[in-house]
């Protein structure tokens, strides 16, 4: 394999998220020489019949401006790259609208005058008026979604095989199943959006406790539904990592956001 053979690039922003990627891979590709301008390092593969150049941020780099430069290094050395995707972790939005759980995944889907990501720390402030978000992404490329329609219409008649292929990675590669399984339904707490979380590096559970006071209650899902779930629309991505429960709500109702993350806008 050269380096033109690779239409698909998959950036990842921190360790954990560059890990799950490999492990999805069906098979591994030995390296290959890139351009003397690239910075990145890259493990390759195959997903399906598609060959792919996976990528990891560098170490303690994070934002919009480091995954610009990632991006563009990349197509220096993989000139045939079709597709560029941000794949990682991302913080839920749900709402009334949206039941997002722990474990469930967003794709960033356009929807009318939004392209699928806003990067919602850029803008401008009018005096005795609210900011305003004045920056949209492009739409992605129509062949992307084009096979985004088309798996969501099979999805739904067929429900998706991500659970099982999850569990088979890790029966592969056992080592990582104390990182890497899905956590037990009862760690997915949603606190009422008013709670201040204390500052912790510990389990959010333990240093905030369950006090049904200050929970938001959600039911188990259903048998005849997907989990984990797909949800499709905005994602707002920023330089600013998002953790102030009443900022994001006010967005959720204002600009329909399901996730946030740090990077898509770059």
């Amino acid at each position: 394999m050269g380096p033109d053979d690779y239409t698909v690039g998959w950036i990842c922003a921190v360790d954990p998220e560059y890990v799950a990627a490999i492990a999805l891979l069906d098979e591994e590709h030995d390296p290959v020489d890139g351009s003397q301008n690239d910075n990145n390092t890259y493990t390759l593969g195959r997903i399906g019949k598609h060959n792919v150049a996976i990528t990891l941020l560098p170490d303690g780099e994070y934002g919009t401006d480091s995954a610009a430069s990632a991006a563009r290094d990349m197509v220096h050395s993989f000139p045939n790259i079709r597709l560029g995707l941000m794949v990682g972790v991302g913080g839920g939005a749900p709402s009334t609208e949206h039941d997002i759980r722990l474990g469930d995944i967003v794709v960033s889907s356009p929807g009318g005058d939004k392209g699928g990501v806003l990067q919602y720390d850029f803008g401008k402030t009018i005096q005795e008026q609210s900011f305003r978000q004045t920056r949209f992404l492009n739409q992605p490329p129509t062949a992307l979604r084009a096979a985004v329609g088309g798996l969501r219409v099979h999805y739904q008649l067929n429900g998706h095989p991500l659970d099982q292929m999850i569990n088979n990675v890790l029966t592969k590669r056992t080592r990582l199943r104390k990182d890497y399984a899905r956590p037990h339904p009862d760690s997915d707490t949603l606190y009422r959006p008013q709670f201040v979380h204390p500052e912790s590096e510990g389990i959010c559970i333990e240093a905030c406790g369950k006090d049904p006071a200050r929970l938001i209650i959600r039911g188990k899902r259903r048998e005849d539904e997907d989990n984990p779930a797909i949800h499709y629309g905005l994602i707002a991505s920023g330089n600013t990592l998002m953790k102030d429960a009443l900022i994001r709500d006010r967005l959720v109702k204002e600009r329909k956001v399901l996730c946030f993350e740090m990077e898509a806008a770059g």
